[in-house]
């Protein structure tokens, strides 16, 4: 057993980054994730590594799509409005079948926004905010313990579906202390070669990575390999986490900070008689269906808790498929709802069923 360290979250996101292998990192600075490129600027060098502050989150964006198609474990992290500017350079290496990890620290929003915490980019990450038929895997961790391991996990599932994934946190992630411990560092050496990647083509024909398709029919052809590869991560890479749920009456949906927060509203709750569990989707894409399905046949509503207008709740609503009505709740703009505003949400919602 490791010691555990405390540290920020942005820093352990980078820290957990250095350990799973990568050795390449591009930014551009935005607040409130700017500790992690500040870090790996400092531990990089330490690794033989390279840090480039690009000159714009653009540029940064397609020197991962670089970095990435030369073989290379590789990331690059940003908060909303950065993420936004990557989105075309996203879709590129999801269409030229690229792995890479993309951190986003969400900040309220729309436009320029704010520097508080929020969660109103989810519709950007789950549905794809560039272009075209594409999807990433999205994880969303609820402490910065978990951001460590998920942020591992992100690498070994890029390589593994040679795809994006993007780990989806919030400033409050980002910014929090907690105990953290890691595991094993693997070194860029032992990972598996990738045989794809454009390495040099003394033995063997050149390997070509492109986005672009002029043909149609050719085109179409690598829209139906990726969704093929999407329904194999819905069938095998879904992660959730439930509480109480067994036993409930109603249920609260939230992911990230916000399950957190709910977690405290849900026992108080619980000690006046009110019967109620949490669904907490890790990810995102693949989104937990079946287990959201499965608890809406059995509850008299659902609510969903958020940190935006609403947004995840679609998914929700689709899951729960009119088996049970299905509420929201959510502060935006960088308000962060407290345990005692969800709270008293449950038990308007609970005397209004009961009327």
């Amino acid at each position: 057993m490791t010691d555990k360290i405390l540290m920020k979250g942005n820093e352990a996101i980078a820290e957990a980054a250095i350990k799973a292998g990568c050795r390449f990192f591009f930014g551009y600075p935005i607040t409130p994730q700017n500790e992690l490129p500040a870090y790996m600027a400092r531990r990089l060098p330490m690794e033989d590594g390279v840090f480039l502050q690009a000159e714009s989150e653009v540029a940064a964006i397609n020197m991962v799509y670089g970095a990435a198609g030369a073989g290379a474990r590789v990331m690059t992290s940003s908060s909303s409005p950065g993420i936004s500017l990557k989105q075309e350079g996203i879709s590129y290496m999801a269409g030229s079948e690229l792995p890479g990890v993309i951190v986003n620290i969400i900040r309220g929003g729309p436009g320029l926004g704010g520097i508080q915490p929020a969660q109103s980019d989810y519709l950007q990450a789950t549905k794809g905010g560039g272009h075209g038929d594409y999807r990433l895997l999205v994880l969303a961790p609820q402490s910065v313990q978990e951001a460590v391991d998920l942020t591992t996990e992100a690498f070994e599932l890029a390589d593994k579906y040679r795809n994006p994934v993007m780990i989806l946190g919030d400033g409050m992630i980002g910014q929090m202390m907690e105990p953290v411990e890691f595991g094993e560092e693997i070194s860029p050496e032992d990972l598996p070669k990738k045989e794809w990647a454009t390495v040099g083509n003394k033995d063997r024909k050149p390997n070509i990575i492109n986005s672009l398709s002029l043909q149609a029919e050719k085109l179409e052809e690598l829209n139906i390999r990726l969704q093929k590869k999407y329904e194999k991560m819905k069938e095998e890479e879904v992660r959730v986490e439930t509480y109480k749920t067994e036993d409930a009456d109603y249920a609260i949906v939230a992911f990230g900070s916000m399950a957190r927060i709910a977690l405290s509203a849900i026992e108080r709750a619980r000690e006046e008689g009110v019967k109620i569990g949490l669904i907490r989707p890790i990810s995102l894409f693949p989104y937990p269906d079946q287990v959201v399905g499965k608890v809406a046949e059995q509850v008299k509503f659902m609510l969903t808790v958020e940190m935006s207008c609403g947004q995840m709740v679609e998914d929700v609503r689709l899951a729960a498929n009119g088996r049970c009505p299905v509420y929201f709740y959510g502060r935006s703009g960088g308000v962060v709802p407290t345990s005692q505003e969800i709270y008293e949400k449950i038990m308007e919602l609970v005397r209004g069923e009961k009327e």
